[in-house]
């Protein structure tokens, strides 16, 4: 599997604040910025970090992942999963954070969600619009937002 970098998505209160302390922290500006949303795709340190703004829940965490080079990749690692006995939800075509992406989702036994996805291209959405779906997603509000781009209750899921 050709793992481009690690991938957190953060839940924050005030974009504009956190856009300003990130490109601070890390000297550089936003890769994407869209209303509620910015992405900050580093080289040094290796590092997809997105963030969209939500209500204040006492979770600021909303996933996390590894970025691949390839749908192949992703495909590895589902079957990765599998092999193991995880549980799986995969997604395919779909819009998420204003990137078209195909990827598989864990559930660790906290319930902090896992994702292996590739970006394949840009959206013009940020709302997750499966044009495929392994399965039903259970979302409920914009993406990324704290019940989107997560698959909740992987238990549901088919593996």
């Amino acid at each position: 599997m050709n793992v481009l970098k690690p991938h957190i998505s953060l839940n924050v209160s005030n974009i504009d604040a956190s856009v300003a302390f990130y490109e601070r922290a890390f000297g550089v500006s936003a890769t994407k910025r869209r209303p509620g949303y910015a992405k900050f795709d580093l080289s040094t340190p290796a590092l997809n970090l997105t963030m969209q703004e939500a209500p204040r829940t006492g979770v600021n965490a909303s996933h996390f992942g590894v970025q691949v080079a390839s749908t192949e990749d992703v495909i590895e690692a589902k079957r990765r999963f599998e092999a193991a006995e995880l549980k799986t939800f995969t997604e395919e075509d779909t819009a998420c954070c204003y990137a078209v992406q195909d990827k598989v989702w864990i559930e660790d036994p906290d319930g902090n969600s896992w994702e292996v996805f590739v970006v394949k291209g840009d959206a013009d959405v940020m709302e997750n619009q499966p044009a495929k779906a392994a399965a039903p997603a259970k979302t409920e509000a914009a993406c990324c937002a704290p019940a989107c781009c997560v698959p909740s209750k992987l238990g549901d899921a088919a593996p």
